[in-house]
């Protein structure tokens, strides 16, 4: 069984003519770090939203298909049951805190499902640690940095132990210092927690390096779905009008010159390795 599956999925908000998701058919695995990459307005943020059940449950429009988590149904099974297998953090993680400490902030979500006092606090302890934010535990969200509260809602949606976190846009108001640090945590949690991360994302220097898997969408449809190596070699991740790194821009060149034919490198590291292949 596929963790997540959409079925020739079709959407369209209440009050738009057009659908701003059309003939979604998309499986995804357990233990995958997942890129969704595409041009704005390429329907990803509404492809999240039906991860976890918010379309077409509390975004009001027209659909047709359906969309499976573990087998559930997504129009079937309530969002708080879906928040147990699929967590999201939006962009603004500000919007997301509402206890008045970090603390209340990750135990939130375990008092709403009734999981005794004691475990509430082993499991606080165990994602405090992962996440690094033993030194703002007692402080309120309002006092600390973007990037603290960033590592915050990730430890809260962490706690619910989800088999998927789907982040949309996590370092856009992030410096490249912060953004690098945050996606690098991804992928630690990722191993170690060996679960799928899916990451809606335009830095592309900073994450193509960390993923397995790419899904690329255009106009409300998914164009391509692969391992990264696969995609990022193909004439539809070429074509697609994103911001892609230099070294990708500087070795595509290259092979369009008859100057390099291996794949496409993604980071300095395997850009090196490949100019060693070079005779």
């Amino acid at each position: 069984m596929s963790l997540i599956k959409f079925n020739n999925f079709h959407f369209r908000y209440k009050g738009n003519d057009e659908y701003a998701l059309n003939k979604i058919n998309l499986e995804m695995e357990s233990n995958r770090f997942v890129l969704l990459a595409g041009e704005t307005g390429s329907g990803k943020t509404s492809l999240i939203r039906c991860m976890n059940g918010l379309i077409p449950q509390f975004y009001a429009g027209y659909y047709k298909g359906d969309v499976e988590i573990s087998g559930k149904n997504t129009t079937e099974t309530t969002i708080s049951e879906l928040s147990t297998e699929v967590g999201i953090v939006f962009q603004n993680p500000e919007n997301q805190l509402i206890a008045m400490n970090v603390e209340h902030e990750i135990a939130f979500g375990l008092e709403n499902l009734g999981i005794p006092r004691e475990k509430i606090k082993e499991k606080i302890k165990e994602v405090v640690e992962i996440t690094e934010i033993e030194s703002i535990i007692d402080k309120a969200p309002f006092e600390i940095s973007g990037g603290e509260q960033q590592r915050v809602a990730i430890a809260s949606i962490l706690v619910l132990e989800p088999r998927v976190i789907v982040l949309d846009e996590p370092t856009a108001n992030l410096d490249p210092l912060f953004a690098r640090k945050i996606l690098t945590l991804l992928k630690k949690i990722q191993v170690e927690k060996k679960m799928t991360v899916i990451i809606s994302e335009h830095r592309m220097d900073l994450i193509l390096p960390l993923v397995d898997d790419i899904i690329l969408m255009k106009d409300g449809e998914i164009i391509a779905h692969g391992v990264k190596d696969e995609v990022i070699n193909s004439n539809t991740f070429e074509n697609l009008n994103i911001n892609k790194p230099k070294i990708y821009s500087i070795f595509n060149e290259l092979k369009k010159r008859n100057q390099f034919e291996h794949d496409i490198p993604v980071s300095i590291q395997d850009a090196i390795s490949s100019l060693k292949m070079i005779k």
